[in-house]
């Protein structure tokens, strides 16, 4: 946001300059005339808003240092909460937070403080940090400082980041188990290629009889993995680097997102995952107050997934023309009987944010029963793919030592 130096009288009559931060001049004379000042004069500043802050921030923060993690998030929603509760001013309560360990946040948070000192309100001071408070977090505020009921949205957001805490966590406990089987797995393929297949060929070498196709296999796959190793290497960058480009792209965004909710065995829990995520956050945006299309602009975010977001813009725009929400949820394709019931009953009785909590819920249970479950529904994969591996090497080889031993016999 610019900052304007000005010059203005006071109630008093005494002459006072200072730097105010406001979209364009209009704005800052009004800004102003409501703390009783009347501007004389109101000039573009040099500094560029908030940039003379920048050097302290460059000087303190680069990349390296640990973004602010959800954990630290959910601790400053809480304390928030408590220090707004108890009739903390929230310049006092935002100082007293500085002390968190987290450095990104604490330079965050200084520099929120010299914007709330400059006259700023508190959700568009923390709006000048997209990359700790997103959309949804300074909505939320935003509406909660306007009602005066700031505490109230600190603990929205606390309850809403602990279930999302809970659940990121539900996720690395499931996966843990596969994941470390899987790297077992690629450890056992590397041991296998350098060390044990070069000394049977060795050993084949020498016999000079003729060799199944498994031993073969196994023997030229060795030999590309040993001799040609950067050629394999070389194909794997190549298909991350163009993954990867293809996935940023707009439409690669979307089709992945799409492929994620219709994978086998997981596809069915992330999509759930992201019904219960949009649930519980267009819950919370309603009952703070959020306008309808303003908090499903809100909630595309929110989901993370740009399949799901790019169907929820849809919906906002629909709405935006005249449609219901039930009807454009219903054109969607995108939710269950379940939501578009609740949202059917919640629209005729106006309680839309009530019953999408209670989906929330629903799913959220769901998820949490799917997550137990996971290790048991891939188990069988990952065993049958080590049995795989050892089919394959016993074929490859024992069978050419067996039919040696019987020539030699």
């Amino acid at each position: 946001m610019p900052s304007f130096n000005y010059t203005g009288k006071a109630a008093d009559g005494n002459i006072i300059r200072g730097d105010i931060d406001a979209f364009d001049i209009q704005s800052a004379a009004k800004i102003l005339s409501g703390r009783s000042i009347i501007p004389i004069n109101i000039e573009p500043s040099d500094k560029g808003g908030s940039v003379a802050e920048k050097p302290k921030k460059e000087a303190e923060v680069n990349f390296f240092t640990p973004k602010v993690s959800l954990d630290e998030l959910v601790i400053f929603a809480r304390q928030m909460y408590s220090l707004t509760k108890a009739g903390i001013p929230i310049i006092r309560a935002v100082t007293g937070l500085t002390t968190t360990r987290s450095l990104r946040l604490r330079v965050a948070l200084k520099d929120i403080i010299t914007s709330l000192e400059k006259g700023r309100s508190f959700s568009s001071a923390l709006a000048q940090h997209p990359s700790i408070f997103n959309q949804l977090f300074v909505s939320v505020v935003h509406v909660g400082e306007n009602t005066g009921q700031l505490d109230s949205a600190f603990l929205q957001l606390a309850s809403y980041l602990e279930r999302e805490q809970a659940t990121r966590k539900q996720i690395k406990a499931a996966t843990r188990y596969p994941m470390f089987v899987l790297a077992a797995i690629v450890a056992a393929l590397i041991i296998m290629n350098i060390m044990v297949i070069p000394v049977f060929a060795d050993m084949f070498s020498k016999f000079g009889s003729e060799l199944p196709a498994t031993t073969r296999f196994l023997l030229a796959m060795s030999d590309f993995f040993l001799n040609q190793w950067y050629v394999l290497l070389a194909i794997i960058l190549v298909l991350i680097v163009i993954t990867k480009q293809y996935i940023d792209t707009h439409q690669g965004r979307i089709k992945w997102d799409h492929l994620k909710i219709t994978m086998p065995i997981i596809g069915t829990i992330v999509e759930r995952s992201l019904l219960a995520r949009f649930s519980r956050s267009f819950s919370m945006m309603l009952k703070a107050g959020v306008p309808l299309t303003t908090a499903l602009s809100l909630v595309a975010d929110a989901v993370n997934n740009a399949f799901m977001s790019e169907a929820i813009i849809n919906m906002r725009k629909r709405i935006e023309k005249g449609d219901s929400l039930t009807r454009v949820a219903n054109a969607s394709s995108l939710f269950t009987p379940l939501v578009l019931q609740m949202i059917s009953v919640g629209e005729e009785t106006g309680r839309v944010d009530e019953l999408l909590e209670e989906v929330s819920d629903f799913y959220e249970r769901e998820v949490d029963y799917d997550l137990s479950s996971l290790t048991a529904k891939i188990e069988p994969i990952l065993i049958s793919i080590v049995a795989l591996m050892v089919l394959v090497l016993a074929l490859g080889i024992f069978t050419p030592m067996w039919d040696m031993m019987g020539a030699v016999s």
